[in-house]
C-alpha cells in the first residue's frame, strides 16, 4: 500500500479510524473486545466515561518507530524518531483522530498529563497542535487504552 496511489482510500487503517472517530463523537461508557475497532469506548474504575481512543501511527518509512509531532503548534521543533522515543517534552507520538476526509485524517497531538500520578486516570492532555496525514503513508496504528481527555 505504501507509495501507491489509491484514489478511493479503501484501506484498513482508514476504516479503523472512521470507527474510532464515530465512537469518540458518541462516547459510550461500556467496553467490549480489546481491539482498535471495538464497538464502544471503554470506561474503567478511574474513568467513568471515556471520550478518546489514543493511537500511535507507524509510517512505511519509519523503521518501526512511531510518528511524532510537536505538542505546540507555535513551536518550531522538529521531532525525530529518537526524540519521541526519548520522551522529548516538545514532541509526542500519541494522537487523537479529529476528522476524516477521504484518504486524509486530521489528528490532535496529545501530551502526557504533567499533573498525573502513577494512577493515570487522565494520562493525556489535549494540545493545540494538529496535523493532517495522507493515510496511504500510514502502515500501522496502535490503539492505547480508552481514556478521558479534557477540552476535546
Amino acid at each position: 500500500m505504501c507509495n501507491e496511489k489509491n484514489s478511493n482510500c479503501s484501506n484498513c487503517i482508514s476504516d479503523i479510524l472512521k470507527v474510532i472517530l464515530v465512537l469518540q463523537q458518541n462516547a459510550c461508557p461500556e467496553s467490549c473486545l480489546d481491539s482498535c475497532d471495538r464497538p464502544m469506548l471503554g470506561g474503567g474504575p478511574n474513568c467513568l466515561i471515556c471520550n478518546t481512543r489514543p493511537v500511535m501511527i507507524y509510517t512505511c518509512c519509519g523503521n518501526g518507530t512511531p510518528w511524532a509531532m510537536p505538542t505546540d503548534r507555535d513551536n518550531n521543533s522538529v521531532c525525530s524518531n529518537s526524540q519521541a522515543s526519548a520522551c522529548c517534552t516538545d514532541c509526542s507520538n500519541i494522537f487523537r483522530v479529529e476528522k476524516l476526509d477521504g484518504c486524509c485524517a486530521t489528528f490532535r497531538v496529545l501530551a502526557p498529563n504533567p499533573q498525573e500520578s502513577c494512577c493515570n486516570s487522565m494520562p493525556y492532555i489535549a494540545t493545540n497542535s494538529f496535523f493532517t496525514m495522507d493515510l496511504s503513508c500510514a502502515c500501522a496504528i496502535k490503539c492505547l487504552s480508552d481514556t478521558y481527555v479534557e477540552c476535546v
